[in-house]
């Protein structure tokens, strides 16, 4: 990604870096430079605030209801569509002590000498080492600079250089938005050191100033460099949160803070960069796309504004779109830090859109669906272990706001302080299956995997807690005896009902990955005869209505004009298993009527997930449709998704969207390009995972598979499928040349594995 002006506005424009917990977007000014930090753990809200004279109470009623929920339940079975309105009234609350993420500040950087013409300017980032750059000339001298964000050394690094010596002056400030704090220094370092208002929390930053030549001052709140041909600024940060209910606050800040700079500052930078490059690559280079069109040269924002998506050479900016999903994964979800949220890890707001939360009726899940497929499973640890965190607070919630002594519960969002309970905006504040569609990220791991460790410590506490809420929240419905989820709503349209298709869908997602995690396990057998009673009895959320549509209630209520950028009725499509071309067609024709209907318009987001959804139902032109009206709409100059405002879940879910079209995997089977669309006429890919422990790699030339590449975790038997193996005579070669033992059943391939060979089918010659 490169520009050949500097960023005016950080939405639009700016760059960013980051290493999980920490964040950094740059603007490449030549006069005066903004780098807008951010550390991830510094929200509002929570225990400590007060917000309105109310205490933080986790979402929960502040004052009893009894008989509340039983009365919704009665009117829901009476009179079949409750409005949001009535029920908002009986069961939610002002979210008091929310909070919102917060930016940590600005560091600026205010160049003394500021005169003159300047050329050759190019402000660029480089996806696959995970470094910005920005390098000009003025007065016959080359500046350059460096921005990355270490995961290694936990630090954002600027290095600044020039092929002059002593060209380089500047003073650094740092600006904050947050009242109270202080800023000193001493001996070439800043300390930026606060406690937040709101809720008291403590949070403290460090800037590091080292000059390779000429003099570093401190000033009484900014360092002045003067006369030095290199320099480098480390800055780390950190805050006293703890991810421990119900206190949610550890030791404080300075020690750690400190600790990560003088480390960092002890490396000389070329050893700091070399790590960090070695640690980004090691993930990013995991797995590669090629689309057979290269990068025209011109600046990014040129290309975005240029793209149609029916020229061929716009494939090069949908493959630095997949590309740049990756890079973002990697540089906001890092072991040992919260969940990427809305904006990532990157915001400059006090107020940012929606809190910058973590809404888990579909935004959330959705930052995680790249992860394995496109080989970046040690991105999602902080999902689970931030999902684990909430089981604690969830079983308050369950017991105080949903009458059940078993399991946990969270709703439609949630934020680092354990909300689990409810908030009063009568759309969206009711999704008690958030928990269980968590669940479902769980049980893909362990697919991908095979981590039976993970299923054992980790996923299976997790699913089956969660399945105990359900096991006693559900009810008959009266009309059929099919238990369902009363009150349920579909987000974010229509009116309070039981059963509505979603809630029935994660229910059975859940129930479903639960009992598959006992058998697997060996485990719970009792348990497992419960859950598979509950699942028969269960309403499936499958229903095909009067115009063919997949209903989105269990009523047939579908409007077929009706283009809301929710559809959410067909979770069980994507990112569910229960709908399936191969084993309910009927099923997958009518999730693609309810599509059609739906249009294929909407936000980033949606655009997003509706790309995936025409990826399972194998068309791959529609699928193109949908992301070349996401990169029209809904992207900005600096590839940042657009709701608008930027969130970052449409960029995940492109990129998901981009590799459900070159490889799917589900029940056994791997499929080799299942939906590849006329656009993307030639191209290779190699690092793409399925389920099974599979590495997956292929060429294609005008829309048919040319070779495919294998590489199995374990040995035993791997099914594969592509159209071209029923017509196609191909043979199996491992390594070595060693003819590996196949079995062509129509257009499947049995391939006799060998764990961590790498296997080749090609076209007989």
């Amino acid at each position: 990604m490169w520009y050949d002006k500097p960023a005016t506005d950080w939405e639009r424009e700016s760059l960013p870096v980051g290493n999980g917990p920490l964040g950094a977007s740059f603007f490449g000014g030549v006069d005066k430079e903004r780098l807008a930090l951010n550390e991830k753990t510094l929200w509002t809200g929570g225990p400590g605030s007060h917000e309105g004279g109310h205490a933080y109470g986790f979402g929960n009623w502040e004052q009893p209801r009894p008989g509340a929920l039983d009365e919704v339940r009665r009117r829901i079975a009476t009179d079949t569509k409750v409005p949001s309105s009535w029920v908002g009234q009986k069961l939610g609350q002002y979210e008091w002590g929310f909070g919102a993420y917060q930016p940590f500040g600005d560091l600026g950087l205010d160049f003394a000498d500021a005169s003159g013409d300047v050329s050759g300017y190019r402000r660029s980032l480089d996806l696959q080492q995970g470094v910005g750059s920005v390098v000009y000339q003025r007065n016959g001298t080359t500046f350059r600079r460096e921005y990355l964000a270490s995961h290694p050394a936990d630090v954002v690094a600027v290095r600044l250089t020039a092929d002059t010596a002593g060209a380089i002056s500047f003073t650094t400030s740092f600006t904050s938005p947050h009242a109270g704090r202080s800023v000193s220094t001493s001996g070439g370092r800043m300390t930026i050191r606060g406690s937040l208002p709101d809720n008291g929390l403590v949070y403290e930053g460090q800037v590091q100033v080292v000059a390779d030549g000429g003099t570093v001052l401190d000033g009484k709140e900014t360092l002045t460099v003067q006369g030095a041909t290199a320099v480098t600024l480390l800055f780390s940060a950190a805050t006293n949160y703890a991810d421990t209910y119900p206190a949610y606050r550890g030791a404080d800040p300075h020690h750690k803070v400190s600790t990560k700079i003088n480390a960092a500052a002890a490396l000389p930078y070329r050893v700091l960069r070399s790590r960090h490059v070695a640690d980004h690559t090691g993930l990013f280079n995991r797995m590669s796309l090629d689309l057979g069109q290269p990068l025209p040269a011109v600046p990014t924002d040129q290309l975005v504004a240029g793209y149609t998506g029916s020229r061929p050479q716009d494939t090069s900016l949908e493959q630095l779109f997949f590309e740049y999903g990756r890079y973002l994964l990697i540089a906001s979800s890092r072991a040992g830090s919260l969940p990427a949220n809305l904006q990532g890890v990157w915001n400059t707001s006090t107020a940012p859109p929606w809190d910058a939360d973590y809404h888990v009726n579909i935004n959330l899940q959705m930052n995680y669906w790249p992860a394995e497929v496109t080989n970046l499973t040690e991105t999602t640890a902080p999902l689970y272990a931030y999902a684990d965190s909430l089981r604690a607070p969830g079983r308050v919630s369950a017991r105080q706001i949903f009458g059940v002594d078993k399991g946990w519960v969270v709703s439609n969002q949630t934020n680092p302080w354990g909300f689990t309970g409810v908030h009063d905006y009568a759309d969206s504040f009711w999704f008690p299956e958030g928990g269980g569609w968590l669940g479902q990220s769980f049980m893909e791991h362990y697919r991908f995997t095979g981590d039976k460790t993970f299923l054992r410590k980790t996923a299976y506490p997790y699913l089956k807690e969660t399945a105990e809420f359900w096991l006693d929240f559900l009810v008959p419905d009266p009309r059929d005896g099919k238990l369902v989820v009363t009150p349920s709503f579909s987000p974010e349209q229509g009116s309070f009902s039981a059963g509505a298709s979603i809630s029935q869908q994660i229910v059975w997602d859940l129930l479903s990955n639960t009992i598959e995690a006992s058998r697997d396990l060996g485990v719970d057998t009792d348990f497992r005869k419960e859950l598979t009673t509950t699942l028969n009895r269960l309403d499936p959320g499958t229903r095909v209505g009067s115009w063919g549509q997949l209903q989105e209630w269990k009523e047939d209520w579908d409007d077929p004009t009706n283009q809301h950028r929710h559809v959410s009725h067909l979770f069980g499509l994507f990112p569910g298993r229960q709908i399936s071309r191969d084993d309910t067609p009927a099923l997958a024709k009518a999730a693609e009527v309810s599509l059609r209907a739906r249009g294929n318009g909407g936000t980033g987001w949606s655009t997003a997930w509706k790309t995936n959804f025409w990826a399972r139902l194998g068309n791959g032109d529609e699928a193109h449709s949908t992301l070349a009206g996401q990169l029209n709409e809904s992207t900005l100059p600096n590839l940042w998704d657009s709701h608008p405002p930027f969130q970052i879940d449409g960029n995940f879910g492109a990129t998901s969207g981009m590799a459900e079209m070159l490889l799917q995997s589900g029940e056994g089977v791997v499929d080799l390009l299942p939906a590849l669309p006329t656009a993307w006429d030639k191209g290779r890919v190699d690092g793409l995972r399925a389920r099974g422990g599979l590495t997956v790699g292929m060429d294609w030339k005008t829309g048919h598979l040319g070779e495919a590449r294998l590489r199995a975790d374990r040995t035993g038997t791997v099914r594969v499928r592509n159209a071209e193996f029923a017509t196609t005579p191909m043979r199996v070669v491992g390594e070595q040349g060693r003819a590996v033992a196949s079995t062509l059943r129509g257009d499947v391939l049995e391939i006799e594995a060998r764990a961590h060979e790498s296997i080749r089918i090609l076209p007989k010659a």
